[in-house]
């Protein structure tokens, strides 16, 4: 199952990430930095092999997570159908 990241919002230090850009995540690990990346990949993970994550009182087929510095940027994802 492929996975859709999206970079919901950006403030990153580097200037790695930009807002709105897109990445699928299948066999192959997106171009984006290891930071955000350790944060993302369980999620991700959970989602490929057809699980669900929990988001409040729903479970659901995406996620959203934040850079761990500081929060800087913000990633979306989603199981692509």
């Amino acid at each position: 199952m492929n996975v859709k990241l999206t970079i919901a919002n950006s403030c990153c230090r580097s200037g790695y990430h930009k807002t709105g850009e897109t990445y699928i995540v299948g066999d192959i690990c997106p171009p984006i930095c290891h930071e955000l990346w350790h944060v993302a990949y369980p999620n991700i993970l959970v989602l490929q092999n057809g699980g669900t994550l929990d988001s409040g009182c729903e479970r659901l087929r995406k996620f959203e997570v934040k850079c761990p510095d500081g929060g800087r940027v913000t990633l979306y994802g989603e199981v692509m159908d």
